[in-house]
């Protein structure tokens, strides 16, 4: 159901249709009239973020009462959890370890196969931020407070009391920070880019809503917008409040001792609900003063402290045993990751340690997917999904290295030099493990306060991060770049916190692992059903390529896009005027008054006298762009759209008149009239193509459009 000023239902924002086709006639003149957004919960012309009222009460019901159950009965919750995560375990341990294993080949073999030069975006797009930039905001995706909680926990948890053998071996020291780095590696990674991917080439390349739905249109058509859409969003809701909820756990109950140490504050649940309360409140304020700019930027700056703080350790300590255990590492990951990717330990069957370790890694990864994913998405437009997941699995990870191998053997090498009581403190209580190896280390007030900083800032901004990414999955968002308003992200904080809370005081850490071994199973099938989407979406588009081999209508009109046809015997100088020709804005747009739009009418006017629907006007997109624009609607199938964009470039240096030899520095500009299908820009100019001309260039396009719909549904028919 629709209300004023939001899209209709099966249509996205800007629209189009869940097919990535335009709807025509919303404005007087035929166009939809789309602006950029202009902050939380703004939309284009005039639309705003509306609440999704199906996935939010669905996913606020099912929480709340969670929460409440939780805080009522404490007892019955902890047991009907620990009998659920030993039930998934037991039938289901094996679907999370295959499950991680083909999230991951599926990425590879996507990026390395010839979809991976796709475009999480039209084909004219560029990527928004620098590399530079890009890899930043990857790297800072990539950590959290949970990082420096397992970097010693696991670790040291690993080396007395591995899966299999004896502890406190040398063995045991070398496998303990491998499958650290494997529980935090490249497999959870997979599941980020998989999810960042599908988003982005849904949301930015097929213009439908930055939703999980959206993915699953190339699966269940428009059965994506009612009841069945709704539950997955729900799945993926449930999956990334108990995700953030465990990594807000784990921050807690680490800070808490970070500050004990520090200036003698109590650990309890006191101190532990008072954290969650800050972080709360900093949501709050950043979701109603805007200040998420300025927690980014901190962010970012985290991420150097991070790194200053590993380097402290990797000089201040055994700098030869570190160095020679991070290459150690790294090689026995690489020669070991095969086997360990499929490791169910089947014969041996430590049942408990799965369900702590490997199937806690796994589930916490997939209910972080879509949070993370969206993030991902957002920062990756207009890059190639080789580009994307090649930076996506190594950039992060090559960190992950870093940090876990310094401080995992820094650990380890404590606790084979005497720390016997070190290493059962860590064991027995983890939280502790990452303050008390600091006080191995001189300047300890400093460095524990600096950890304690960076802790405090992620902390903050995994909160605030997370109430945003759950806010905007309870909403209609009218472009992928709106967010939702500030009232919904702050019920999502808020009900996260008293999840958090819940969750603490019915069994602190052990409570919220298994949990998310549960809540985490359901949207681990809905990942599943996206890499089906996925690739039977890729798969149509890479018919447009056999379409335009297999259709010869450029030779048979006798011209091919961007070269103008020979009608007379001074035709080359008309060819060789268009490559010298650097026009101005007013004369493109002349052409386009006088030349595009008359022919894109008569196309239209003859399309309509037999029997298909089209119309001509000028339409603009979610990034502000504006076309003049042709759109055929042939039924069921997917529309035909044939756009003229005229875009301002600079003029190359070597065209460039004697303004700038005399000094005037003022860069030059020209204007083209560039053509743009569904699939976004074609890479070919019309400014000067005669009215015949632009009319053939469209019947190409058209005809082309017409054996890619052919070649479409004889694969469907095929495959059924």
């Amino acid at each position: 159901m629709s209300t004023p000023g939001t899209t209709p239902a099966g249509s996205s924002p800007d629209g189009t249709t869940p097919d990535g086709s335009t709807r025509h006639g919303t404005d007087p003149d035929g166009s939809t009239a789309v602006q950029p957004t202009g902050g939380a919960g703004a939309g284009p012309a005039g639309r705003e973020a509306r609440v999704q009222a199906p996935v939010f009460w669905g996913a606020a019901i099912a929480v709340l009462a969670l929460a409440s159950w939780i805080l009522l009965a404490p007892e019955s919750a902890s047991s009907v959890i620990s009998a659920a995560v030993g039930w998934v375990g037991q039938w289901f341990g094996w679907y999370y370890v295959l499950f991680a294993t083909v999230v991951l080949v599926f990425v590879v073999v996507l990026a390395l196969s010839r979809y991976g030069r796709t475009k999480l975006g039209p084909e004219h797009s560029s990527p928004q931020f620098s590399t530079f930039a890009w890899v930043s905001m990857l790297f800072a995706a990539g950590i959290g407070t949970d990082l420096m909680f397992f970097a010693v926990a696991e670790p040291v948890t690993q080396f007395l009391q591995p899966p299999v053998g004896q502890g406190g071996t040398v063995a045991a020291a070398r496998e303990a920070t491998v499958w650290t780095m494997f529980h935090y590696g490249i497999s959870g990674w997979g599941m980020y880019a998989l999810m960042g991917m599908a988003l982005g080439y849904f949301s930015y390349r097929m213009n439908l809503p930055l939703a999980i739905r959206s993915a699953l249109y190339p699966v269940f058509g428009r059965r994506v917008h009612g009841a069945l859409g709704h539950g997955v969003d729900i799945a993926a809701m449930l999956g990334t409040i108990f995700g953030v909820a465990t990594s807000l756990g784990i921050a807690v109950v680490q800070l808490n001792f970070g500050l004990f140490v520090l200036f003698g504050v109590p650990e309890g649940p006191a101190a532990q609900i008072g954290l969650i309360a800050l972080a709360v409140v900093l949501a709050t304020i950043s979701a109603v003063t805007g200040v998420d700019r300025g927690i980014k930027l901190l962010s970012q700056l985290n991420v150097l402290l991070a790194a200053g703080l590993v380097l402290f350790v990797l000089i201040a300590g055994n700098t030869t045993l570190l160095l020679n255990g991070l290459v150690m590492n790294i090689g026995d990951f690489a020669s070991g990751f095969g086997s360990l990717t499929m490791e169910t330990f089947a014969w041996t069957n430590p049942q408990d340690w799965m369900n702590g370790w490997t199937l806690f890694f796994w589930a916490w990864w997939a209910a972080w997917a879509a949070f993370v994913g969206m993030f991902l998405a957002r920062i990756s437009r207009g890059r190639t999904i080789r580009q994307f997941v090649l930076g996506s699995l190594t950039i992060p990870f090559a960190y992950i290295v870093m940090w876990v191998s310094i401080f995992g053997n820094s650990a380890i090498d404590a606790v084979r030099r005497g720390g016997s009581d070190f290493g059962e403190l860590t064991v027995n209580t983890p939280e502790r493990g990452f303050y008390t190896l600091l006080m191995e280390y001189p300047a300890f007030t400093f460095v524990a306060g600096l950890a304690t900083v960076v802790g405090l800032l992620f902390y903050v901004t995994s909160a605030d991060s997370g109430a945003l990414v759950m806010a905007n999955l309870s909403s209609r968002l009218p472009t992928p770049n709106t967010d939702a308003g500030t009232g919904l992200r702050v019920f999502w904080a808020l009900v996260t916190g008293l999840l958090t809370v819940g969750m603490l005081l019915v069994g602190g850490v052990t409570a919220l692992q298994s949990a998310t071994v549960v809540m985490g199973l359901p949207f681990t099938f809905v990942m599943l059903l996206v890499m089906v989407g996925l690739y039977k979406a890729l798969r149509l588009e890479g018919l447009r390529d056999v379409s335009r081999v297999s259709s010869l209508p450029g030779r048979l009109s006798g011209r091919s896009p961007g070269v103008p046809e020979r009608r007379d015997g001074d035709s080359w100088r008309l060819r060789l005027g268009r490559a010298m020709g650097y026009p101005s804005r007013d004369a493109a747009q002349r052409h386009l008054d006088e030349v595009v739009l008359p022919a894109l009418r008569e196309v239209a006017g003859e399309m309509c006298e037999r029997g298909v629907d089209a119309e001509v006007g000028w339409t603009t997109d979610a990034f502000g762009d504006r076309y003049a624009q042709l759109a055929a609607d042939l039924g069921q199938a997917q529309p035909f759209c044939y756009r003229v964009h005229r875009a301002e470039l600079p003029v190359p240096v070597f065209a460039r008149d004697d303004r700038r030899r005399s000094g005037d520095d003022r860069e030059q500009a020209y204007s083209r009239l560039e053509v743009h299908l569904a699939e976004g820009g074609q890479g070919y100019d019309v400014m000067g193509y005669t009215h015949s001309q632009l009319i053939d260039d469209v019947l190409d396009q058209y005809e082309r459009h017409v054996e890619w719909l052919r070649l479409q549904q004889d694969s469907t028919r095929q495959a059924n």
